[in-house]
């Protein structure tokens, strides 16, 4: 069988989606967000115990620089900040979810 190679010009929607929400954590971060509408930092970090402190705010930054989710920052002491996705963000949604419902169906046939 060929293996058939994928060549994305400039311009590409799917490279431009993938650009976007690539990176181990970026998808998770999103769906934990769609979830739960917001997240303090810390609340991620108990819902991803894999990803490190520094490599969770590098994540949060960048999805922050590509506008898909906003960071909120409240005046107290000491300062509360939340998540949540921007409505640019939420149009992610039905692509989440469908990569939830794969990774189950994947996971399930992955027990066999």
């Amino acid at each position: 069988m060929v293996k058939h190679i994928y060549d994305c010009a400039e311009g590409c929607p799917v490279e431009s989606t993938l650009k976007i929400i690539s990176g181990k954590w970026k998808s998770v971060i999103i769906y934990h967000l769609i979830k739960k509408e917001q997240c303090r930092f810390s609340e991620l970090e108990r819902l991803m115990p894999n990803c490190s402190r520094r490599m969770l705010s590098l994540q949060l930054n960048q999805l922050l620089a590509d506008r898909i989710i906003n960071k909120i920052t409240y005046p107290t002491v000491p300062p509360k900040t939340n998540y949540q996705l921007t409505n640019l963000g939420k149009t992610l949604t039905p692509l989440i979810l469908e990569m939830e419902k794969w990774g189950e169906e994947y996971n399930k046939s992955s027990q066999n």
